[in-house]
């Protein structure tokens, strides 16, 4: 089959980039002729995947997303495909790669009702009708279950059209030994004591993963603790503004900024506490990601994988989706730095990890696009 995979901008630390990519690759690896169309592309192509650069001009978000759908309309009538799976919400989706919460429900909850009226909320909540809206006909790969009722309840989007995808980690295979060596390793290539407690955070987007909250959790702890803590940002983003919310704090130079890296695995193994008090989160790989490594996990409710976290038995979950409770973070990172339990949370993390699916999201995408567009090619006329 021919396939276009569409998104806005790809650059290579993104969850929603990164997920394309598996999944053109895994769609190549299959057969299928995929192409990728992008506004904006940094980095390599996947293997066997080639990628179109239409574009993407204005003044605004809005402006910009329209200009990009009408240069892939044009591109579309050029080079027909079988089927269109956009990881952005786009009117004329086969398949959408629900990567984001809900936006109608999400603004609803976090802004004034006359900002539904404002051209930016209408334009958002058109493009989101068109792939949500019943009798729309696209099929939507969820990455967690817990938005599905809510789409439901203001779409009445058919129950059949949704998919929920497994997480898409990659399976380690490192035996206690090798990640000894390399907690050793990137603690001494940093200057990392071994006897520092490293508090870490991962994520592009640094106001939506709740940075603001990690530096004031850190400046909160009891001196003893915080004199020898450090809190590691891995993520492309501008630090600009925490650097002096950090400095205002007191807490400067117990911060570090690492820019965005292909791999966070190493500093999984290398922390002693993973850190994600997101102000939103639909998925949020990261905290699996650390139950591979044995890593605990402080995180916030509105996580769309705190669940994980909670049936792990690998850390704590603050507040729940609506709500959020600084003091309660402070307390529980303060608890969980100096716990007795830190052992148990690390070995329920790595079993967790060894008798649960968190490994086949590609696989199982790949599986929906093939009957989907399969599926509409036998319909056609």
């Amino acid at each position: 089959m021919k396939l276009a995979l569409v998104l806005f901008e790809y650059f290579p630390y993104g969850g929603l980039q990164r997920g394309c990519a598996l999944v053109a690759e895994e769609c190549a690896r299959r057969g299928h002729r995929v192409r990728v169309a992008a506004g904006s592309w940094e980095g390599t192509p996947p293997p066997g995947v080639a990628v179109e650069v239409l574009g993407r001009q204005g003044a605004s978000n809005v402006a910009r997303d329209r200009s990009f759908v009408r240069r892939w309309q044009a591109y579309r009538a050029r080079e027909p495909v079988d089927g269109v799976i956009g990881f952005n919400k786009l009117p004329g989706l086969d398949v959408y790669y629900g990567s984001d919460s809900c936006y109608v429900e999400r603004m609803r909850r976090l802004r004034p009702a006359w900002y539904r009226w404002t051209p930016r909320y209408r334009h958002f909540h058109a493009w989101e009708r068109a792939v949500f809206a019943r009798g729309a006909g696209t099929h939507i790969l969820m990455l967690a279950e817990q938005e599905i009722p809510v789409y439901r309840r203001l779409y009445a989007t058919e129950p059949e059209r949704f998919h929920v995808l497994p997480p898409g980690l990659t399976c380690r295979r490192e035996t206690e030994d090798d990640r000894a060596r390399m907690r050793c390793d990137v603690r001494a290539r940093f200057g990392w004591g071994s006897e520092e407690l490293l508090l870490l955070l991962v994520g592009s987007g640094f106001r939506t993963k709740g940075l603001d909250r990690a530096i004031r959790g850190l400046a909160a702890l009891p001196r003893e603790l915080r004199d020898r803590a450090r809190l590691v940002v891995v993520g492309d983003d501008s630090p600009g503004r925490y650097r002096w919310l950090a400095r205002g704090l007191g807490i400067g130079s117990r911060v570090a900024f690492l820019g965005g890296r292909p791999s966070v695995y190493e500093f999984l193994v290398a922390a002693d506490l993973l850190v994600h008090p997101a102000y939103a989160e639909n998925t949020g790989n990261v905290l699996i990601e650390a139950l591979t490594a044995g890593l605990p996990v402080l995180a916030s409710g509105a996580c769309g994988y705190a669940g994980h976290v909670v049936a792990a038995r690998a850390g704590r979950i603050v507040g729940t989706p609506d709500a959020f409770s600084q003091g309660e973070f402070n307390r529980a990172a303060t608890e969980m730095l100096v716990s007795d339990e830190r052992t148990q949370w690390r070995a329920n993390g790595l079993e967790y990890a060894r008798v649960t699916d968190l490994y086949s999201r590609r696989e199982k995408a790949a599986d929906v696009i093939e009957a989907v567009v399969s599926a509409r090619r036998q319909a056609s006329p």
